[in-house]
């Protein structure tokens, strides 16, 4: 077995889910990054200004690092769920940029601190806010990977894209027909197992 770097894996999973929700991004139109497909409003645009916002929180303020970025969505007194959705004055460009700049940002502190530092989580309760820099980087790791997976999925409802990544979709088949096949196939089996339904 090989010696390993915790940091540089921390880091390595971390960007890994970061260009996969970009990717997802990649080729759709202006409506279509945009457009709920969710009943409660999921979207891919959302995504990406949500995670922005998770980075410069947990890797940021909470480390007495902020960014300086303004988050008017994230002030008290914003509207409720108004980082998961991106403005129409919120182009494409400014929100990936923003994430772009979230990661700079996390990756500078993930550079200047070791992962036992301590930091407090702003919103979380006093007497419950401290966090180790190896926890917040965990988290944001879970976060940006459940969200790259919300963004698969909406991206499958699109336009049919599907894959991990780029240059690695991960699916045992491209055949349009055989996905038919294999989704009826589940649907029967749904049936069987359950044939009140």
């Amino acid at each position: 077995m090989t010696s390993t770097d915790p940091k540089a894996d921390l880091c390595r999973y971390l960007q890994s889910a970061r260009d996969a929700l970009l990717w997802k991004l990649e080729g759709l139109s202006g409506y279509d990054v945009r457009r709920p497909l969710t009943p409660t409003g999921t979207n891919l645009l959302g995504l990406v200004k949500h995670t922005a916002g998770v980075e410069l929180g947990y890797l940021g303020d909470t480390f007495g690092r902020p960014s300086g970025e303004p988050l008017p969505w994230l002030d008290d007194g914003a509207e409720g769920n108004a980082d998961m959705w991106a403005a129409a004055d919120e182009s494409r460009e400014f929100i990936v940029e923003l994430y772009r700049r979230a990661w700079a940002h996390a990756d500078a502190t993930l550079d200047a601190l070791d992962l036992d530092t301590i930091g407090k989580v702003p919103w979380w309760p006093s007497g419950r806010d401290e966090v180790t820099l190896h926890h917040a980087v965990v988290r944001v790791i879970a976060d940006t990977h459940r969200h790259a997976g919300h963004a698969d999925i909406v991206r499958e409802l699109i336009d049919g894209a599907v894959g991990m990544n780029e240059g690695n979709d991960s699916m045992p088949s491209n055949d349009k027909a055989w996905w038919e096949n294999h989704r009826e196939r589940l649907e029967r089996v749904a049936r069987e197992a359950d044939p009140q339904a």
